[in-house]
């Protein structure tokens, strides 16, 4: 299962877009309950994408069991699932990033870091929930994930892919192709152990084995 990314680089155009924080740091190391940073269609209904930070792990606002915020949403029912389906249809994101992580192993897990290629940028395929405290209304995401071998990682879309994503009148014949999408040719390497630790949020975490 896909819980840990990074973001660490991106283009000057994705940094001109709405809603891009001032603040904005490179993260090595990001894990579920983290706040993340998130593309969606732009709200003000005149086209166009905006970003905005979420909590990585989905909260609609009925929900009233905060420990179950869940970080991945299966794409094989990602339509039927009373916690996902109406966010799958009127609620979709991207989550931006470099690259994940990915334990294997059996006696002991060995990371590695998986990416299109070293600094690239990618985009997940996720879903996004508003829910209320206090007067301020937050974002949550969930990423959409695909069965790969043993493991499950994130639905990585190209550009075309992103573009119908993001598109609110898109058919659901459409959406489910892109659930069922083959997955992305990427290139992995074996890490050295110090990005287990949740708490490194540096460079080292790509420390080379």
């Amino acid at each position: 299962m896909c819980g840990r990314y990074a973001l660490f680089r991106w283009t000057p155009a994705f940094a001109a877009l709405p809603g891009f924080p001032t603040d904005q740091q490179a993260q090595w190391n990001i894990s579920p309950a983290d706040s993340v940073l998130i593309m969606r269609a732009a709200q003000d209904g005149e086209g166009g994408r905006e970003l905005a930070r979420a909590r990585w792990g989905l909260t609609p606002p009925w929900l009233t069991d905060m420990s179950r915020t869940p970080a991945h949403a299966r794409a094989e029912t990602l339509a039927e699932q009373p916690m996902f389906r109406q966010a799958f249809r009127e609620r979709r994101c991207l989550l931006p990033a470099n690259g994940f992580y990915e334990w294997r192993g059996t006696v002991r897990k060995r990371p590695f870091w998986l990416t299109p290629g070293e600094g690239s940028a990618l985009f997940f395929a996720a879903i996004w929930e508003a829910y209320p405290v206090q007067g301020h209304t937050y974002l949550s995401v969930a990423v959409v994930t695909q069965a790969a071998m043993s493991q499950r990682r994130p639905l990585i879309l190209d550009a075309e892919g992103q573009a119908a994503w993001l598109d609110a009148e898109a058919s659901m014949p459409t959406l489910q192709s892109l659930l069922a999408a083959p997955q992305m040719q990427l290139r992995e390497r074996p890490l050295a152990n110090l990005v287990n630790d949740p708490k490194l949020n540096a460079p080292e975490c790509l420390t080379p084995l």
